[in-house]
């Protein structure tokens, strides 16, 4: 059941800036691993450099009034507050469209393409290329608080976002999603509610069985994206955490600033030098999670997905997948395993895990195409 939604704006108390700004002037490091490279984690130069930046240069309010231009509510849906941005197009028969964001992202992730998406014409594209778009954030994430119970699973936010489009009155609509949001968006199509026109995804998670013959149609490209998921797996170790022990880690990340920024280091590509995601962008994020204190009730998301028991299933949903060359390569032979509905696969030159914010026109330009070639009806 959803209730009716109440207007909201993003208003972080003066108090709370003032807190920020005294933590990180207070700032302890860690004692610096020998060549104070990424090799060991986040380095203490580049904390150093940002920490200096968000205490003397940053500009939170510029930030909340980017959030603030776009229509925002709260809702109650399965005994849960959730926070959403609505932003219907003027444009006749705009195409609705659910945005599921990341981790350790946030609704925040869309507010560059949110325009081009429901404006197209004012963006270089087309009347018909308009979306009605709403941007909820995930249970426990953001505004999207207090997380009142155990098993917020995608799966159960997969229904949570289905009745909340129902309940803003669209009985069709697509979703596109990357990460925890790609997650979300695959059991979405698993749903299959009605008028359901497709999922969109950077990513679909799907791994080798174990089965030699897999391998065989492999190609150059697909070997070099096994490694890439080699090297990730060993630099992620947050996964595991927050798997296994979420509020352990988010005592720490709760209590410092320059912890939650150091957690938040996939924005960086664990300092490989890929990422296209600005200093502002991250630290946008990062002092969203600071202020709304939601390191811990982030991170159990990923604690509910690993003691949920769902059993594997493969999706026949109309599916489209985007691949950005320094984001997680999805492998089309195991992706078309796991998912029988692939209808649209592209690959961009550059660009990385968080393509929304780092190569928007070209995120809203492959979502034009996808959802162009969807039904109508069905």
């Amino acid at each position: 059941m959803t209730e009716n939604p109440r207007p909201f704006r993003v208003e972080i108390p003066q108090a709370d800036l003032d807190d920020l700004a005294d933590r990180l002037a207070r700032t302890r490091l860690p004692r610096p691993a020998p060549g104070d490279d990424w090799d060991y984690g986040v380095p203490n130069h580049h904390l150093q450099e940002t920490v200096e930046h968000w205490r003397t240069a940053f500009d939170w309010r510029a930030q909340e009034a980017r959030m603030n231009a776009f229509p925002q509510y709260l809702t109650e849906i399965d005994g849960q507050t959730v926070h959403f941005l609505h932003v219907p197009s003027a444009e006749a028969d705009a195409t609705p469209l659910l945005l599921v964001h990341t981790y350790p992202g946030s609704f925040a992730d869309f507010l560059d393409v949110i325009g081009p998406l429901t404006d197209p014409v004012a963006h270089g594209g087309r009347a018909e290329d308009a979306f009605s778009v709403v941007v909820p954030s995930i249970p426990g994430f953001g505004f999207s608080t207090p997380v009142v119970d155990r098993g917020w699973t995608s799966a159960r936010t997969a229904r949570t976002f289905d009745a909340l489009m129902r309940s803003l009155g669209y009985a069709s609509y697509g979703v596109h999603g990357s990460d925890m949001g790609a997650i979300i968006a695959r059991e979405l199509g698993l749903l299959d509610p009605p008028g359901f026109l497709g999922l969109h995804v950077l990513q679909l998670f799907s791994f080798p069985s174990g089965d030699p013959a897999e391998f065989e149609a492999l190609e150059p490209a697909d070997y070099a994206g096994l490694e890439h998921m080699q090297w990730f797996q060993s630099v992620g170790g947050y996964n595991a955490m927050n798997a296994s022990r979420p509020q352990t880690v988010a005592a720490g990340l709760s209590d410092s600033p320059v912890g939650q920024l150091a957690y938040s280091e996939l924005f960086e590509s664990f300092g490989n030098g890929t990422s296209l995601v600005t200093r502002d962008q991250v630290l946008t994020q990062v002092s969203l999670y600071w202020f709304t204190n939601t390191s811990a009730t982030a991170a159990r998301s990923y604690l509910e997905d690993a003691r949920s028991g769902a059993e594997p299933r493969v999706s026949s949903a109309r599916t489209g997948v985007a691949v950005f060359a320094d984001d997680f390569q999805t492998i089309r032979a195991f992706a078309e395993r796991d998912n029988s509905g692939i209808v649209h696969w592209s690959r961009f030159p550059d660009g990385g895990h968080f393509a929304a914010m780092e190569r928007p026109d070209a995120v809203v330009g492959d979502l034009r195409t996808f959802f162009a070639a969807a039904p109508v009806t069905r």
